[in-house]
């Protein structure tokens, strides 16, 4: 059973708008993600020749590879956005909200 602490912090009006807050950015980068590997799977399946495109005239390098390492790329980039947001915004108003919480 939650404790009276857990109780007020849950029912805090900051601390929802935190959770809301955070949750609406990380379904928006996990949209993102989706939207990036699930797009590169689709044109795999639907338009092989696209990726099997030279970069350029007498090239053996596909528009397949620096594609493909664009969305590691894209994850990685948006696992800092997340990273940075939460070390930035998310953490210190918990901690704030925590701290106000146990002294209250």
């Amino acid at each position: 059973m939650a404790s009276e602490l857990t109780q007020r912090i849950e029912k805090n009006a900051q601390y929802q708008h935190l959770i809301k807050t955070r949750n609406a950015l990380g379904w928006r980068l996990t949209l993102a993600v989706f939207a990036a590997y699930y797009g590169f799977i689709l044109v795999v399946a639907f338009d092989k020749q696209l990726f099997a495109t030279p970069l350029a005239a007498g090239m053996t390098t596909t528009w397949g590879i620096p594609l493909g390492i664009g969305i590691i790329m894209l994850t990685v980039v948006l696992t800092a956005v997340y990273v940075r947001k939460a070390n930035r915004e998310f953490d210190p108003a918990l901690r704030q909200i925590l701290e106000k919480e146990v002294q209250s």
